[in-house]
């Protein structure tokens, strides 16, 4: 915490109280993930660190003006949640290794998907969620031109707006520079105050 009095860009931020269209579909809230179980409590409320949460706004505000939006999956995730992951997947191309946290841990990483604005639908992104197969890869191109151009149109307005793509992921981005931001292990509840 005193390095948040120190620093404001340590803050985290609840991404509608500067994304307030931003739609949530947070899967490790659910049972609809990988592991078949609830990772964490909220389904309501999810942050990012302040320069993360800014830069995803302009994220957004430039997909809308496209006729798109951002759906979020995940972004803050307590450490007790990438251990439990660890426990089921220790493969370090789709979970993070707890010896070193995660940009879930830091509030620097998100999981997220386009939205068509008239629709709400998902775009086709070749991949569900949490797909730990080469097709879910970036570099993975033995897809149709459609999916393909989605996923683009993902990458380049996120890279535009300072978030890197995770290779194996089609989803996962993070904001660079993340081993300067402490592991967290703190609750939704405890980050609300």
């Amino acid at each position: 915490m005193q390095s948040i009095k120190k620093d404001s860009s340590y803050k985290m931020i609840e991404l509608h109280s500067i994304i307030p269209d931003i739609l949530y579909d947070l899967k490790y809230a659910t049972t609809t993930n990988f592991t078949g179980t609830k990772l964490y409590k909220s389904g309501a409320k999810t942050y990012l660190r302040l320069p993360a949460a800014k830069a995803l706004a302009q994220v957004q505000q430039e997909l809308n003006a496209l006729g798109y939006g951002l759906k979020i999956f995940d972004a803050y995730r307590p450490y007790s949640a990438t251990k439990r992951m660890w426990e089921l997947i220790q493969d370090e191309r789709y979970v993070a290794n707890p010896a070193k946290g995660s940009g879930h841990n830091r509030g620097l990483a998100v999981d997220v998907t386009i939205i068509d604005l008239k629709t709400g639908e998902e775009l086709a992104m070749g991949t569900g969620f949490d797909n730990f197969t080469d097709t879910a890869h970036q570099s993975f191109k033995n897809l149709p031109e459609t999916i393909l151009q989605n996923r683009n149109i993902l990458v380049l307005v996120m890279r535009k707006h300072g978030f890197l793509p995770l290779a194996t992921e089609w989803w996962h981005f993070y904001w660079p520079n993340d081993k300067d931001y402490a592991v967290l292990n703190l609750s939704f509840k405890q980050l609300s105050k």
